[in-house]
């Protein structure tokens, strides 16, 4: 573990930058995507480490975050009522510690025929207005994905892909992400992929869609200390400048 956090650590240290550039997340005010509320995913496991992570995002700039832990029904079977009551905790603790960051709570759903079944019962939890976040497998492409998407639209939400750079079966097909966006499809980078933390394919695709203009948001996916650690250092690479650039759609989310 250590000798590849070191790798990661070289890799960028490689490409650090000297410009006068405010290095910090200031600039996109919100997160949408991490996993804060405690025990409920792979995520958080106790409220410290919430605490512990929120303050991390605090000191790197940001003013709020809308945190996503899973309900992914083999794995994390999670519902709207469990994970607002660990975002209750979350705000109790905030208070108690004095702590002035704005925390919401959505969902990273998995899509599945478990989600179809929420889908059809209840609201599910958006990270704006009617924006829910949604991933898929990261084995196989859904044979049926624009249909999926489809389906979720005509239920009143619009969807937003999680980390579309991680789905390394699309690397052949690179198409596959204008034609998500055109079919009304959102993308959600995950500023880890750039970063380096997955790889350097994982990195090749986030730097295409980010210079194609095609995503909508970045999010840290952020699931423990080791996640922040790498983000702090990211800031003072070369690539950290080109995330600085794009207008990414999180003010939103504090607006």
């Amino acid at each position: 573990m250590f000798s590849r956090l070191f790798g990661r650590k070289k890799r960028e240290s490689e490409e650090e930058d000297n410009s006068d550039a405010v290095r910090d997340y200031s600039f996109l005010g919100a997160d949408m995507h991490s996993h804060f509320i405690p025990g409920i995913d792979d995520g958080a496991q106790t409220i410290d480490d919430s605490i512990t992570m929120l303050k991390a995002m605090q000191d790197m700039g940001y003013k709020g975050v809308v945190t996503t832990p899973h309900i992914n029904f083999d794995h994390y079977p999670n519902s709207s009522s469990k994970i607002l009551a660990g975002l209750q905790q979350v705000h109790h603790t905030l208070k108690e510690k004095d702590m002035d960051i704005a925390v919401k709570a959505a969902a990273e759903y998995y899509i599945d025929d478990h989600f179809f079944q929420i889908l059809e019962r209840e609201p599910l939890l958006t990270i704006y207005q009617d924006q829910v976040l949604v991933e898929i497998s990261m084995a196989s492409q859904p044979s049926n994905l624009f249909e999926i998407m489809f389906n979720i639209q005509l239920k009143g939400y619009k969807p937003v892909l999680a980390h579309p750079e991680r789905y390394l079966y699309f690397r052949e097909n690179r198409q596959i992400f204008t034609d998500l966006k055109d079919r009304g499809c959102m993308l959600q980078l995950n500023t880890l992929s750039l970063a380096g933390y997955y790889g350097g394919d994982v990195k090749d695709m986030a730097l295409f869609i980010l210079e194609n203009k095609l995503y909508d948001y970045a999010g840290t996916d952020m699931h423990h200390m080791r996640h922040a650690e790498l983000l702090q250092r990211f800031t003072q690479g070369k690539t950290f400048l080109k995330l600085q650039k794009y207008a990414f759609r999180n003010k939103d989310l504090i607006a």
